[in-house]
């Protein structure tokens, strides 16, 4: 079989990406390469280059609330008004396709839960051209864009002028239920979402490298972010003294991060460890990690979201496996896929974790050629 290096050098070589870092794990077995540039005529790629993360935020995030309900802080039924009163009388569109004028009120509160499943009504469906969806993309801006967004508060207070595509509970959507789990850990827990992490998440688990910013002394491993507009055809779209190059006013819980593959590693292999980090000291209960990486969607949830779920359900902060529609499609696989070119999944079954971390841009849902590549790869591996 070809071997990582080999797979990610042919896709540099075809201009699929600048660069790329690629880890599988196993146990005590680990095929890692690297390939490319970090910075296209500057810095070559390394194996602890720092990446954007994006979407391989939601995960964490997810996992910073549960931290919050085995402390009993959060409960999974209570209201999140407790916390974030702004959404204490969300109204909800008639249906789908109605205009943002015609609403009802919410049937019942927002819970902990909706918010963790996202379930709670606020995100994105498949369709793009609904009124609400319309309405809350003025809110939820583009994730990769961090200088973009308000202070949380401000945010929260424009969210909440947005009604509900679904009742709470009823309807999955992508996207802005992360963003708020950010703002309920900071506020539930009285600090600053990046010490939450840093403090519970990150130093148990040496993840030494990630965070919302990157500070000057590893800067010089901070890789660009480049849009293709043809196969090796590169853009810049941000430097490394760029957005991240100092803390963000708002950390965004929905894809904020940047960190590396060897810290990615750690998360994934806490996770496939019943929630257990390093010296064996426990992270999350067996409890909270069956949550978070256990399928919440029904059928119907899961054809309305199909443009980002693809007949795959959802657990907390990320995807989980049911049907094996894919080679690399396993039952109970979890993880995610991020819009600057990431994915990191786990696979219970086999114990495995696979990651794959580049610095180009992924505009739609619907993965690339190289990355389900990738995919089959770790599936073969």
């Amino acid at each position: 079989m070809t071997g990582l290096a080999e797979l990610l050098e042919t896709n540099v070589r075809d201009g699929a990406y600048p660069g790329a870092v690629g880890l599988l794990a196993r146990g005590d077995r680990i095929e890692s390469a690297v390939a490319g540039s970090a910075v296209l005529g500057a810095t070559p790629m390394a194996e602890d280059s720092i990446f954007r993360l994006a979407s391989l935020t939601k995960p964490i995030t997810a996992a910073a609330v549960l931290l919050l309900v085995d402390d009993g802080v959060l409960a999974l039924g209570d209201p999140v008004a407790r916390w974030l009163p702004e959404l204490a009388r969300p109204s909800v569109v008639r249906t789908p396709a109605s205009p943002v004028d015609d609403v009802v009120p919410a049937d019942r509160p927002i819970t902990v839960f909706d918010v963790l499943s996202s379930q709670a009504g606020y995100g994105f469906a498949s369709d793009f051209t609904l009124p609400a969806v319309r309405l809350l993309q003025t809110v939820q801006r583009d994730g990769r864009q961090i200088r973009s967004f308000p202070e949380p508060d401000v945010w929260l207070a424009e969210l909440a002028r947005v009604p509900l595509l679904h009742q709470p509970g009823r309807g999955w959507l992508y996207d802005t239920c992360s963003t708020l789990q950010g703002v309920l850990v900071s506020r539930a827990a009285g600090v600053s979402l990046p010490e939450f992490l840093a403090e519970r998440v990150f130093a148990p688990l040496a993840m030494t490298d990630t965070g919302f910013w990157v500070p000057p002394s590893r800067r010089e491993r901070f890789t660009a972010y480049y849009r293709a507009s043809a196969p090796g055809v590169f853009e810049l779209a941000d430097a490394p003294d760029g957005q991240w190059s100092e803390p963000p006013v708002f950390p965004l819980g929905n894809g904020g991060l940047v960190g590396t593959a060897g810290d990615l590693l750690a998360f994934g292999r806490m996770l496939l460890a019943g929630g257990v980090g390093p010296g064996g000291r426990p992270l999350l209960t067996p409890e909270s990690l069956r949550l978070l990486t256990t399928d919440h969607t029904t059928p119907s949830q899961r054809e309305f979201g199909s443009l980002f779920l693809d007949g795959q359900g959802w657990g907390f902060g990320g995807s989980v496996d049911i049907t094996a529609s894919a080679p690399w499609s396993v039952p109970g696989r979890y993880g995610w896929t991020g819009g600057t070119g990431t994915t990191a999944y786990v696979v219970p079954s086999t114990g495995t974790v696979s990651i794959l971390l580049t610095q180009v841009a992924a505009d739609s849902p619907v993965p690339f050629g190289w990355l389900e590549d990738f995919w089959g790869f770790a599936a073969a591996w």
